[in-house]
Order: structure tokens, then C-alpha cells, then sequence
């Protein structure tokens, strides 16, 4: 009997350990299956949306809403479908996303907030700048609650969520829009001066300069301080002679896709500003100047084969990705420089 007994035993714990094997096997084979279906799924997020047609654009928001186009239409509404796009394209928007995959994703949320970036400014410029004939004119109130909407924090999920916020803000964009072509009334004004531009021009010129920068130290670079170069009674904070700086490995692909989607926002931008500041650039004969802009900025948006950042260093043997984008965003902002130079004296 004793024997029997042990028989029993052993059998029963050799089916335990067989079928704790299975279920191992078995929630094994389910993290593999739930893993690749997210990798796949991310991969499909992982995505930039092409450039639209900015005369289409303008063509059909003013029909849809039933409003003229007038002077500034064609910047309001790029403006409405940059957001459009950027809250409603593939995956909808990434930034403040919880969940897998995009939590772990980080290029399209990068490029995401290039685009908000270059949002908020021609935002802030309409209400401060382009819809206001004098600084003591009154702001207008549909452009006041656009720039606070847009500026809401880019990464809040709950209580309030991003993408609520930013769509009162397009809401408010489309009330302007609306306002702005009704010639019945003119309760809503874009005025198309050499100034306004000149003004915006140096908000995009600062930005560019910064992602020029930013881009150029994926090699890591010695600069000097030239700050106060130009004034000797000049002071500032802290002094520092030199500088090293260096993107950190980690971050390149970050500062690449910024600028992608920046860059993104501002051909939209610039090609609406063309046809709203037409007079001004041709009576400075700027139109080719301004054109030229656009042109340098058109290869950012080159389809990129690498499925990553690469960071060649110098003339090595590797391609450097920062460095092809920074000399394009660098020629477009010289170009904006003598552009506003000409527009200046001109």
C-alpha cells in the first residue's frame, strides 16, 4: 500500500508541475501576442501628416462657415486646420496620452508641440498685432480667449483635458474667421501692414534661431559669449566666457522632430502670409523674397528612410540628421533676415 501511495503522489506532483509549466507557457505566449500588437499599433501611430493645400483650405472653411474670404482669411484659416490636424490626425493627439503606446512614443508628441509652438505665436501676434490698427485699439475678444486656450498646459489629461481646451480655442478662431469676412460688419479687422509682418517675422526668426542652435550641438560645439558685443556700457547676470554644448544622446531625436513639426507649421504659415501680405511684398518687391523662405523650408519635410536619428560626427562616415536640418532651418532664417531688412528699408 505504501507503495501505492507514493505511486499516487509522485504522479499527482509530476501533472502540478506540467500544468504550472502550461499556464507559464500559455500567459507567456499572451505578453508576446499583447507586446507585438501595441508594437504594431505604435508603429501605425508613429506617424507625420503631409502638408495640405493652404488656397483649398481657405476656399472651403470660408464656404463651410458662409463667410467671405477677405485679407487675413487665408492665415485664420490655416491656423483652424493646423489645430484641426493636430488634435484630430492619425491616433489623435499624443502628447498627454496615458496608455501604451503612446507613452513610450515621443517623436509625434515632439513633433506635436513644434507645431503648438509656432500656434500659439501667430496666435499671440493676431491679437496683439495683425487684428489691432493701433496700440490703443481694443483686443479683440474671440483672439484674447484663442491665445489663453492655446496656451493651456500641452500635457493635461484630466480635469481639464489638452484637447478640450485647444478646441474652444479653434472655436474661438472660427468665430474671428466668421467676423473677419462679414462685410457687413467690422467687428473683427486684419490689418496687412509692413509692420504687422516685420513684427511676426521677428517672432519666427527667433524661434528658427533657437532650433538652428539646438540642432547644431548634436555634435557639440565651443561658443563664445557675444551677448553685450556692440554696447560696452552692456552688463548682464553672470559672465561666461565659453560655453561647450552638446544635445544629449538621448534627446537628439527630440530637437529633430521639434523642428519637423515646426517647420511643418510655418510652410502653412508662411504660404497664408503670402497671399494676405500680397500688396505689401509686391509694392516692397519682396514676393520673391518671401517665396524663397518657403522654398528652403520645404526639404525639412523630406521623407526620412532611417528608422532613426542618426548622429554622424562631423565629416564622418555616418549622416548626421541634426545638422541636415539645421542647415536648412539656418538658410531659411537668413533669408527671413534679409527679408525683414528689406522690408524695412525697402
Amino acid at each position: 500500500m505504501a507503495s501505492l501511495t507514493d505511486f499516487k503522489q509522485k504522479l499527482t506532483d509530476r501533472l502540478d508541475i506540467r500544468s504550472g509549466g502550461t499556464v507559464t507557457k500559455a500567459a507567456a505566449g499572451v505578453a508576446s501576442v499583447a507586446a507585438l500588437a501595441i508594437g504594431i499599433y505604435g508603429f501605425i501611430l508613429d506617424h507625420e501628416p503631409a502638408t495640405f493645400d493652404v488656397a483649398a483650405n481657405t476656399k472651403g472653411l470660408t464656404a463651410e462657415h458662409q463667410t467671405n474670404a477677405v485679407t487675413g482669411s487665408a492665415t485664420v484659416a490655416t491656423l483652424i486646420k493646423m489645430t484641426d490636424v493636430l488634435l484630430n490626425k492619425r491616433g489623435g493627439y499624443l502628447t498627454n496620452d496615458i496608455t501604451p503606446p503612446s507613452i513610450w512614443m515621443d517623436n509625434v508628441p515632439r513633433w506635436e508641440f513644434g507645431v503648438l509652438v509656432q500656434v500659439r505665436d501667430m496666435v499671440r501676434t493676431l491679437r496683439k498685432t495683425l487684428s489691432r490698427s493701433q496700440s490703443q485699439s481694443t483686443e479683440d475678444a474671440a483672439l484674447v480667449l484663442a491665445e489663453n486656450q492655446f496656451y493651456f498646459d500641452s500635457d493635461a489629461w484630466i480635469l481639464p483635458e489638452t484637447e478640450g481646451e485647444y478646441k474652444k480655442g479653434t472655436r474661438a478662431l472660427v468665430d474671428y474667421l466668421v467676423r473677419l469676412g462679414d462685410t457687413d460688419q467690422n467687428n473683427a479687422l486684419f490689418y496687412a501692414r509692413t509692420d504687422n509682418l516685420n513684427t511676426w517675422l521677428a517672432e519666427v526668426e527667433t524661434r528658427l534661431g533657437s532650433l538652428s542652435q539646438r540642432l547644431s550641438a548634436s555634435v557639440g560645439k565651443r561658443q563664445l559669449d557675444i551677448s553685450l558685443a556692440g554696447d560696452a556700457s552692456a552688463t548682464q547676470s553672470t559672465a561666461s566666457s565659453e560655453t561647450h554644448l552638446k544635445t544629449a544622446w538621448m534627446l537628439l531625436d527630440d530637437v529633430f522632430y521639434e523642428a519637423r513639426g515646426s517647420t511643418w507649421a510655418l510652410l502653412h504659415l508662411l504660404t497664408a502670409v503670402e497671399v494676405d501680405f500680397r500688396d505689401v511684398l509686391l509694392k516692397k518687391n519682396a514676393l520673391v523674397s518671401m517665396r524663397q523662405i518657403i522654398r528652403e523650408l520645404e526639404p525639412t519635410q523630406d521623407a526620412l528612410f532611417s528608422p532613426v536619428i542618426l548622429n554622424g560626427d562631423g565629416l564622418g562616415v555616418l549622416a548626421n540628421h541634426s545638422l541636415i536640418m539645421g542647415s536648412h532651418i539656418s538658410r531659411a532664417n537668413a533669408a527671413i533676415i534679409d527679408l525683414r531688412r528689406l522690408l524695412e528699408n525697402g
